[in-house]
């Protein structure tokens, strides 16, 4: 990542936290909640009015806790249950308290049996709700930690595969392989058939079956029998170590054409992805397949970093803050040599997927082939809160580098393909999307060899 771009980022983070700052201010103790309760409510008020990128009224704040607290105790058996009516003023410390003391006399009535710590939870939920945005949520921290793990990628002890159950054999299929771990070591390649593990039989199991199956202690030997193309191969024994699951496959395909998949925009995917084009550019590719469906996104500075993989210069995104607040990133000069670029999309490629889908087409270096996207244009902060719980909040929306505002709207592709329910993606026989991304560039290599 460019300095530049690193200063612009650090500084719309800075101005986050100095607005957080300036907005939160600490009460005295109030009965019923501890002092780690009482400080999140105020901060995910403070947090939420000053950050969502449309106006905020305070009343709809303070209505939409009070209300989420009554359904909550009713739900839980609390009959009538007494909730104060709060009114709103113009000065947010006010609101804050004001707030606080209404949960902490919930918290009093009631915490002994249905916990403060669930209630406040319960409060800050409701103010976000409220707003009416599917994106602006409360996390847990069982969630937020769930959220971390899908972008950032979790360890496991196993033998590095992607499986899925074979459509035709009902036994077990790879779908990937990750680079380096000891299924790659040991031979095993995309598409082939897993017959047997540890002497079971994988047919009518399901893929967490098998999972369980080839999953085990760090240094364990488990033992697979392979069939590829028909044919059955010696059994394999593969020594278990420990994986690091990856958001970026790749392989090289017929016709020198290399293939990547990106399963979410995480905190190494583009670091990732540049090994991955560093390893087929060895290998001599003519062409990329850049595989975002079923992306549901992940990181704004991931989609930047992947998208100047393939842009050499100019606008990736705009982001758009509340109050008409424009910034722009550009690409950070770290392009690959142009090669003819195919990118698939769905219906499920959303957000940061977005991103780099739209600058790839309106820079005019990728042509989008596959189904109309998702149609999330906007963007969420997360914010952290003590108890490792924590508040996403819409943020801004973000454009297309000709200005296109595709929230709700999608994405559609230049080659528009159907993908069947019974398509396996990644697999050339039976991916309808992934063959016509393959004729496309086919023509293309063929032209520029003429």
């Amino acid at each position: 990542m460019n300095r530049s771009l690193k200063n612009r980022i650090f500084a719309a983070l800075a101005a986050a936290l100095l607005l957080s700052a300036a907005t939160y201010v600490p009460s005295s103790a109030a009965p019923g909640l501890s002092s780690v309760e009482r400080d999140e409510l105020q901060m995910s008020y403070a947090l939420v009015t000053a950050e969502f990128y449309k106006k905020v009224e305070p009343q709809t704040l303070l209505d939409g806790a009070r209300q989420q607290l009554i359904v909550y105790l009713e739900k839980n058996g609390v009959k009538s249950p007494t909730v104060p009516t709060l009114k709103a003023v113009d000065d947010p410390n006010a609101n804050e308290r004001a707030l606080e003391r209404e949960v902490s006399s919930v918290a009093a009535l009631y915490g002994a049996k249905l916990g403060t710590r669930d209630l406040t939870y319960e409060a800050i939920g409701g103010m976000l709700s409220s707003l009416k945005d599917k994106y602006t949520t409360f996390l847990t921290p069982k969630q937020y930690a769930e959220l971390n793990e899908g972008l950032d990628g979790g360890n496991f002890s196993g033998v590095g595969l992607s499986i899925a159950v074979d459509d035709k054999t009902k036994t077990l299929r790879v779908n990937e392989v990750i680079d380096g771990g000891p299924a790659d070591k040991a031979g095993v390649h995309a598409a082939d058939l897993i017959t047997s593990i540890d002497g079971k039989s994988t047919k009518g199991l399901s893929p967490d079956d098998d999972s369980k199956l080839l999953r085990g202690k760090e240094g364990t030997v488990v033992h697979i029998t392979i069939e590829r193309d028909g044919t059955e191969l010696a059994p394999l024994a593969i020594t278990r170590a420990i994986i690091h699951q990856p958001s970026v496959y790749s392989r090289m395909l017929d016709g020198d054409i290399g293939y990547t998949r990106l399963t979410v925009f995480g905190s190494t995917t583009a670091q990732e992805l540049t090994a991955a084009l560093d390893k087929l550019e060895a290998q001599h590719a003519k062409a990329y397949i850049l595989d975002l469906r079923d992306n549901g996104g992940g990181y704004l500075n991931a989609a930047i970093e992947v998208s100047s993989k393939f842009i050499a210069s100019g606008p990736i995104v705009s982001v758009e803050a509340r109050g008409g607040g424009n910034t722009q990133y550009d690409a950070e000069d770290t392009a690959i040599p142009p090669r003819p670029l195919a990118v698939l999309v769905n219906g499920y490629t959303a957000s940061a997927s977005e991103i780099t889908s739209g600058a790839l087409q309106d820079n005019g270096v990728g042509e989008l082939i596959g189904e109309k996207t998702y149609g999330k244009g906007v963007v969420q902060s997360i914010h952290p809160l003590p108890d490792g719980s924590a508040v996403k909040i819409t943020s801004a929306r973000y454009l297309t580098p000709r200005g296109r505002d595709i929230n709700q709207v999608g994405i559609t592709p230049d080659i528009v393909t159907v993908e069947p329910k019974t398509a396996r993606l990644g697999d050339p026989a039976n991916d309808p999307q992934l063959q016509a991304a393959l004729t496309y560039l086919a023509g293309r290599i063929a032209k520029l060899g003429s």
